[in-house]
Formats: structure tokens, sequence, C-alpha cells
């Protein structure tokens, strides 16, 4: 038999074992199938001594054919259990993080777990490359929610990388397959979580802003003159009136309007950056913007209900905790039933003035999961908790940790956000200088012995 068919259905056979034998950590064998049958890097019969096989070079397409089952199966699992590359698509994290930043996203840190959908082409998510609506896998498997313990656990303002819960690009959808969102964890399991005045609380204490978060919010610029666009390609910035830098520091998307005899712009600002545009001579004010109608009242979570809240004052809520029983009655029915019905899978009503779970009367409800508040950094462009609510632990997919690429709109390259470590105090450092210079060492080396090794 070939080996590659061996290598499928020992792998096939090994994951059903761990399914139905439930234990977690069972599914890294996997690995170590690989490495057995591709890798060979592990002796796994480590009381012999290694036979030398008789070299035999493969043809052509055996050779290719190695090499690419190598690559697909190696990346995947690679893919799967350690790291993966991310894109920043929107703008919710800026100025934190900018659309066009490149990410690796460690899934080690808060433990990977075993793809619920494991019947899927590589390399795909939820849509099959170079379409919008044609699934690259198939639901006939589903092996459930496992998790393997990871370096650590979620933490308040760690940013995190999670499936989005609302996502209805089709019409059932694995979480496993649902899109990735990137958004920052305010709140965490069993957090009192509240926002007052823009301003959040967790226990009732503020939450401290971490050194590389930049906050945004919108402001009604109101301006004596235009400002005007620059030569892109150049400055590789947008709206400026001799003013370089201010795209950059947060200045984006801007919608003109003219009253008053003054220009008026809605921009999404951070503090530097509202200071430094309020020391321009032709801006006359900077105005907090009212905020739309969809950003409070029953537009907000939860969808329905008006409790009085907005986007900026929101709360208090507790965030479920695995294990946590609350009492379930009409104030907080609308704030947890989603999730007990959508996430842990119970049917919910409310009838005769109480609550039916699964068709009995309950008085309280005890927590499968862990849930999370996720919130972007850009807080009035942001579609976050604030309007769908809680994300569960199952959804969480893994931590950013390394930032190795970004350019901007114009395809013009960030140098000094290449290789810069994501989390963190003080102000982000690129490490680029410090890797060509440690590849040029490895690079030197390498011809060095080689070229000691031909003259020897």
């Amino acid at each position: 038999m070939n080996k590659h068919v061996k290598f499928i259905a020992i792998t096939v056979g090994y994951l059903i074992l761990c399914y139905l034998i439930g234990f977690d950590w069972l599914y890294f064998g996997v690995l170590a199938i690989a490495d057995f049958f591709y890798w060979n890097n592990v002796n796994w019969t480590f009381w012999k001594k290694r036979e030398k096989k008789k070299e035999e070079k493969p043809g052509i397409l055996k050779e290719f054919g190695n090499a690419l089952v190598f690559a697909v199966i190696g990346a995947s699992l690679i893919h799967m259990f350690v790291i993966q590359p991310f894109t920043i698509p929107t703008s919710s994290m800026e100025g934190s993080m900018l659309v066009g930043d490149y990410l690796f996203v460690s899934k080690l840190h808060y433990g990977p777990y075993v793809p619920n959908t494991p019947v899927s082409f590589p390399f795909m998510h939820n849509t099959v490359w170079g379409t919008t609506d044609t699934k690259p896998y198939s639901e006939s498997v589903q092996l459930g929610y496992h998790r393997m313990p990871g370096f650590t656990s979620v933490k308040n303002n760690d940013i995190v990388v999670f499936n989005y819960p609302e996502d209805n690009l089709y019409e059932t959808m694995p979480f496993d397959k649902k899109t990735h969102y990137v958004k920052r964890c305010l709140g965490i399991a069993g957090d009192k979580f509240q926002i007052t005045d823009k301003t959040v609380y967790i226990n009732d204490k503020k939450l401290k802003v971490p050194d590389r978060a930049v906050l945004q919010y919108q402001y009604l610029v109101g301006s004596k003159r235009p400002f005007k666009s620059i030569n892109l390609s150049k400055d590789r910035r947008r709206p400026d009136y001799h003013y370089p830098g201010l795209y950059e520091k947060g200045i984006s998307d801007v919608d003109l309007v003219n009253k008053n005899d003054l220009y008026y712009y809605s921009m999404m600002l951070s503090e530097e950056t509202k200071s430094e545009l309020s020391k321009i001579s032709f801006v006359e004010s900077i105005e907090s913007m009212p905020l739309a109608n969809n950003a409070k009242g029953n537009s907000v979570y939860p969808k329905g209900v008006d409790n009085g809240w907005d986007i900026d004052n929101f709360g208090p809520i507790v965030i479920p905790a695995k294990g946590m029983t609350v009492e379930l009655t009409k104030d907080n029915y609308d704030l947890y039933n989603k999730i007990i019905r959508k996430y842990e899978n119970h049917q919910i009503t409310w009838e005769n003035n109480q609550v039916e779970l699964d068709g009995k009367i309950a008085t309280d409800y005890t927590f499968v999961y862990d849930y999370y508040w996720m919130m972007g950094d850009n807080r009035h462009n942001s579609l976050d908790s604030r309007f769908w609510g809680f994300v569960p632990e199952t959804h969480i997919v893994g931590k950013p940790v390394f930032k190795w690429f970004s350019r901007d709109i114009n395809g013009n390259v960030r140098w000094e956000r290449l290789f810069t470590v994501i989390h963190g105090e003080g102000k982000a450092k690129s490490y680029l200088v410090y890797f060509l210079i440690g590849f040029a060492f490895v690079q030197g080396m390498s011809y060095y012995r080689k070229k000691k090794k031909k003259s020897a």
C-alpha cells in the first residue's frame, strides 16, 4: 500500500479513536504519525540502532509528490495547532492596528483547539479561493469543541483573534469556520463590566489603557478652509493641508459638510491627533459627534431591548464564567438567553412570568463555558460585543504576537511597523534590522561550513 494512503488511513482511524475516547491531548498524536511517515526526525525505536538504508534516487515525479504531500500536511498541522498568519481587514482596531498589517497568531498561548470540521480543503477557511459563497468544507463530520491547555489564558486588554459569533455567510456554519475577527478583550469571564462616558470599568475599577493601545473616537472638525488631498504615492497619506502625518496618526475617511461658512469633517481621532489638530490655525472647532440611533437604545446588545444603554454608556453587566450559576429573572433573561440557546444548546423561553429550560421550569442556570467581551480600539467605528454580545471560549482562535509586514492603502511598505511585537509596554520597536543581521550570519556560517567541507 502506498505510504500516503497508509498515512491517511491510520490518521483517520486515530482521530476516530481520539473522538471516541474523548481525551483531548491524544489529538497531538497526529504529529507523531506525520513524523513517522514523512519527517523521520524522532527515533521511535530508540532502543535499537537505526539501520542505514541504501539511498535510492527517486524519480522526479515521486520526489515532487513527496515534497508536495509533506508541505501540505506539515503546513496544515502548523497552521492548525501552532501559528497562523492573519491580515487586518478593517479599521476597527485603528490606530493600534492598521488595515494592511500582517500578523502571526499564536495558537499555543490559549491552547489550540482540534478542528471541529476536519473534512475541508487545506489553507481555506470559509470560502473557496476566488469565490464568495462556495464552502471549502463538509459538515458531515463534526468533532465538537476540544481545546488543549495553553501557555496562558485570555487576560483583560489582550488583543484576540476569534470566530465572529454572528457570522451568517451560510445558513448553518460550524463555529470553527466562522469569519476571523480581531478585537481587544476588555472583560473576561466573571468580570463585572461597565462603560461610563467612554471609560471602561472592570469590577468597579477603571481599566488601564495599555501603552500600545491608541483609542479613537468620532469628532466633528470645523475648518475655515477645506483640507486638501496631497500626493498619495509620494507621502502615503490622505486628507491634509500642509500638515504632514495626520493620516498615519488617525485621520482616515472624512465626510465634508459645508455650513455656517465653515467646512465640517467627521473624523476618527485619538487624543494625540485631536490635540495636534487643534493647534492648526484654520481649525475652528473640534466637537464630539452625537451618537447615531444605531449606536444606542434597542440597537445595542441585547437587541430589541432598550436599557438606556449606548456604545459610550453600557451596563453594568456580569460576564458569564464556566461553573457560574445565575438566578434567571426578567431583568437578566434578555442578557443571557441568547448564549444559553445559541452556544450552550438549550431551548429557553420566557413563559407566564417564568423561564422554561428544555421544557421545564428553571429558576437558575449554570454556565458550561467561559465568555469574553471584545471591543475595537476605534471605539466609534467597530462592530463588537456592544452590538452582538458575548464571545464564548469555543470561538477563541489565538493571540496575535508578531507583526511581520505592513503596507498602506497604496501598497507602500510601513517600514517602522515591520517585525514588531504586538503586546508589551512602551512604544513598539521594529526588530527588522536584527532579523536581517541574524539571517545574514546564519547564511554566512552555512556557506563557510560547506566551503570548509569541500576543501577537506
